[in-house]
């Protein structure tokens, strides 16, 4: 399953790429299954189809021995498990794949404060990187869905932002706060765009979320923030600090677009300001105070 475009593309991988044009896999994950299955092949030294049980373990060993992190191995997992079960029929090997479970660590959020100050610091021209920031924190979105945002996406009567094929290939709406329209209008009003939101120096094609992560990276550079900070950290600001104001948890998975409550409730654990207002039990237990012996 070659990768090289002046090659012809073998029935395997085309079979492989017809599989995932049914089930509407996005661009990103058609790309990844087919380097994983690529990266597979050439371990193996021959043709996937060809792959027997102990080729998968052995392969896995090898991942394993060459430092590959558990989050690439799970993700090489899913593109072989769909490759193996879907495009050969070959369940049995599939189910020999192993995924690797591992702590997930906490997403590291800033201050109310913090991101103020990191918004401030946007850089120019103008205020694209300010609003596209802005519409990251004050609506949760991903990178990539700020930067495929259109003008005609923004439904100020219905205070509401309309997502198209967010992960997962899924439409949603999120909310649309006063502050962050009046963002995007003073933007409008700058770039006067009929069509991408963020346009790119050619206008018809929108900023990449290479570019709105290098400008996060500037502004918190220039806040005095960590080099940790991206688009992602605002979208993990935007839950926390829902959660911290006692929003219900079910409707902040909906403004995300999480399909699992699991994955949302996954920000209690960093909600610090909420955990500070609980009551300990031991607050509320009567104490007798004991009286010193004569």
């Amino acid at each position: 399953m070659t990768s090289t475009k002046s090659e012809a593309i073998s029935p395997l991988r085309r079979r492989m790429i017809e599989d995932m044009s049914v089930r509407r896999f996005g661009d990103k994950t058609r790309h990844d299954y087919i380097r994983s299955v690529e990266n597979f092949a050439k371990f193996l030294g021959r043709s996937p189809d060809t792959a027997t049980g102990e080729d998968l373990r052995r392969y896995q060993v090898h991942q394993t021995g060459s430092g590959v992190h558990p989050p690439a191995m799970n993700s090489s997992v899913a593109a072989l498990r769909f490759f193996f079960k879907t495009t050969l029929g070959r369940a049995d090997l599939a189910t020999q794949l192993a995924r690797v479970h591992y702590p997930r660590r906490l997403p590291r959020v800033l201050s109310l404060e913090d991101v103020g100050r990191l918004l401030e610091a946007a850089p120019g021209p103008g205020l694209k990187y300010k609003a596209a920031l802005s519409a990251a924190y004050g609506a949760g979105l991903r990178a990539s869905e700020v930067v495929a945002l259109t003008v005609a996406d923004i439904d100020s009567k219905r205070m509401l932002i309309r997502v198209e094929q967010g992960k997962g290939r899924k439409d949603r709406y999120v909310m649309l706060s006063p502050r962050l329209l009046e963002v995007l209008r003073a933007w409008w009003r700058q770039c006067r765009s009929q069509g991408w939101l963020f346009p790119a120096r050619d206008p018809f094609l929108p900023i990449t979320a290479r570019q709105l992560n290098r400008a996060c990276h500037m502004a918190a550079e220039v806040a005095g923030l960590g080099s940790w900070v991206t688009p992602h950290t605002l979208r993990h600001c935007f839950a926390t600090h829902l959660l911290e104001a006692r929003n219900e948890v079910r409707v902040i998975q909906v403004l995300l677009g999480h399909s699992k409550l699991e994955t949302t409730q996954h920000y209690a654990q960093v909600a610090t300001n909420l955990l500070r207002t609980v009551t300990s039990p031991l607050d509320s237990l009567t104490l007798t105070k004991e009286e010193p012996p004569a």
